[in-house]
């Protein structure tokens, strides 16, 4: 799966950028799965429920998603509790999702990245400028995108993952591991095995699809 990150959309402006850009984004990256900060898509007021109400309508068309096939995890902002919005997506079919009351970290992929960003060696004490954040987090996003390994994925880059080429890798990590194997085994405990790379993330997983899956 192909995931776009957007960055902040601000105000109408804003929306009507992603409007115009994300359908050619679509086509010519493959995108399948975007993510957009709209927290000031409503000129720094967040996203209001109307936004919001057209936002989910007119992505769900686009896509051509299905009834019963969509969860949507949100916070517990108004626009995203709000009855319009609750409405319209019982109305498509789309099951609801929303962090534990109370809970403003309950959403683990995006702490798990915070937490890499703020214990970086090089993350300054305070930033002296806008400029100056923006030049870093290009620069970290590249790295964390591009260079860092992450557990959680067998140790490959949300870059290799994300364009498909896990496999590939995973190939030339096997025939380097069997080549160290078939030449010094003394030096393992049992033969090498590469980590599996995870084929679906959750937040809040179904206690059904849990019971399945055993």
């Amino acid at each position: 799966m192909r995931i776009l990150f957007v960055a902040d959309v601000f105000g109408a402006p804003g929306r009507r950028a992603v409007e115009l850009r994300l359908p050619s984004l679509r086509e010519e990256l493959g995108i399948d799965f975007c993510i957009v900060n709209g927290e000031n898509a409503a000129a720094g007021r967040g996203i209001t429920a109307k936004i919001a109400e057209r936002l989910i309508a007119e992505t769900l068309a686009k896509q051509g998603v299905d009834r019963d096939s969509l969860t949507i995890h949100a916070d517990r902002g108004s626009s995203q509790a709000s009855k319009p919005v609750a409405f319209l997506l019982a109305d498509l079919g789309v099951t609801k999702s929303h962090s534990r009351p109370h809970t403003s970290n309950d959403n683990p992929y995006s702490e798990a990245q915070f937490k890499t960003l703020k214990y970086r060696p090089e993350f300054p004490e305070r930033f002296r400028s806008m400029e100056e954040a923006r030049a870093f987090c290009r620069e970290f996003f590249t790295w964390y995108n591009e260079a860092h390994r992450h557990s959680g994925i067998a140790f490959m880059t949300p870059e290799a993952v994300h364009y498909g080429r896990a496999e590939a890798v995973n190939e030339i990590r096997g025939s380097t591991l069997a080549a160290a194997f078939a030449a010094h085994p003394e030096r393992f405990v049992r033969p090498p095995a590469l980590p599996r790379v995870p084929t679906a993330v959750w937040i809040n997983r179904p206690e059904e699809r849990k019971e399945a899956d055993q």
